[in-house]
């Protein structure tokens, strides 16, 4: 059962959710959308931060049980044994960020599956 303290926390956490939901919505500046719902800026930059601070303690964590390791099998490089010197062109590419995941056609779905997993996780 909740206690008062706790229900409390999570009814203010729900309102500063909206608030800041409605804020960043508007297509205002932060300044200028306080000013127009009579908020003192310092008070909303608060309860952004307990706002991101509540969603990151509610992400699940990035323990090895939770997330498993996806092994990425690399091909053997045998340069020079065929005309088209060994270069692969990938069916489906995904940039993300730095990284980029090249896919080709013959890969199978538990890899697609894995891999899609795992990149959801990386942030």
């Amino acid at each position: 059962m909740l206690n008062t303290r706790e229900v409390t926390k999570q009814y203010r956490l729900n309102k500063w959710t909206e608030i800041v939901r409605e804020c960043r919505s508007s297509g205002q500046t932060i300044s200028a959308w306080c000013a127009d719902h009579d908020i003192n800026p310092k008070s909303y930059y608060y309860w952004l931060r307990c706002v991101r601070a509540a969603a990151c303690e509610a992400l699940p964590s990035l323990s090895s049980q939770n997330n498993p390791i996806v092994p990425v099998n690399f091909p053997i490089s045998t340069a020079g044994t065929d005309s088209v010197d060994q270069e692969v062109l990938s069916d489906i590419i995904i940039r993300f960020g730095t990284v980029t995941l090249e896919i080709r056609n013959n890969a199978s779905a538990n890899l697609i599956e894995n891999t899609l997993r795992a990149l959801h996780n990386v942030r």
